[in-house]
């Protein structure tokens, strides 16, 4: 918790420093450095003129400071991973109650021709490779020979995540375009898709698990702290803190479900 905290001070410190650096002009001798964290600024000599700003002006400064404030406050709900791993997921898991949160399977970034798409991709629009397929597959086999229940299946609409949904037999989807790539082969997600996919993550099942199937830059953008080199197929699995808020307990890379048997 102490680290947490302490991490959470450092970001709020950087966002009120970057907030305060937005009132200022650029000025002569006037240096500073930003990494992610950390703003520093050197002395510089202010006059009322270089302070002065409209009210648009502070307004725009401002919000990205609460957006940031925000975050952190959602991201509190999971900074304390149970990390449960091997046999205690998988039993974890058999009881129900978890939100999986899944990067599609394997897809190449090319769109196929109409001579080398499935026969169902009509569209056509990116399909699965056969690494995909196989690990889809595969997948799809462990969790029912670990008699892991599944639930509710939330999808993007895009073929190749329902393409994942199909060949792990996770169940019917359920799509929704906040889970899409806006039609855009995933350039980037929105602030409304990452707050509509840290809603449903906070949404617990009893006795079944629920699956999401979405893309890589709408997982980064709902949890950014928490989706760093997430493969094809990978998984981060959430489970409820008792106190109304979701805590991570578990990555589980696609290939690494077969190898679970106990």
């Amino acid at each position: 918790m102490s680290l947490f905290v302490s991490w959470a001070a450092n970001i709020l410190h950087s966002a009120t420093s970057l907030a305060y650096s937005c009132f200022q002009l650029p000025h002569r001798g006037h240096s500073e450095h930003y990494n992610g964290r950390n703003l520093t600024a050197g002395r510089i000599r202010l006059t009322r003129k270089d302070l002065r700003m409209t009210s648009h002006t502070r307004a725009m400064n401002i919000i990205p400071f609460w957006s940031i404030v925000v975050a952190i406050l959602w991201f509190a709900g999971t900074a304390h991973a149970q990390n449960l791993r091997a046999e205690a997921l998988v039993k974890a898991l058999q009881k129900g109650g978890y939100v999986l949160v899944m990067r599609h399977a394997s897809s190449p970034n090319e769109v196929p021709d109409r001579s080398t798409a499935n026969p169902d991709n009509s569209k056509p629009e990116r399909q699965l490779d056969e690494t995909g397929r196989k690990s889809a597959v595969a997948m799809g086999k462990a969790l029912r020979d670990l008699r892991i229940p599944i639930g509710n299946v939330l999808s993007s609409p895009t073929y190749r995540a329902l393409e994942t949904v199909r060949l792990a037999q996770f169940g019917t989807p359920h799509t929704f375009a906040e889970l899409g790539d806006n039609g855009q082969g995933m350039q980037g997600s929105t602030p409304a898709q990452a707050a509509w996919l840290r809603k449903q993550v906070a949404r617990f099942p009893t006795g079944t698990n629920t699956i999401v199937v979405t893309h890589l830059p709408n997982i980064a953008g709902a949890f950014p702290q928490l989706a760093s080199g997430l493969g094809d197929g990978e998984s981060l699995i959430f489970g409820p803190d008792g106190k109304g808020q979701a805590i991570l307990v578990a990555r589980v890379k696609i290939e690494e479900w077969p190898a679970m048997h106990f």
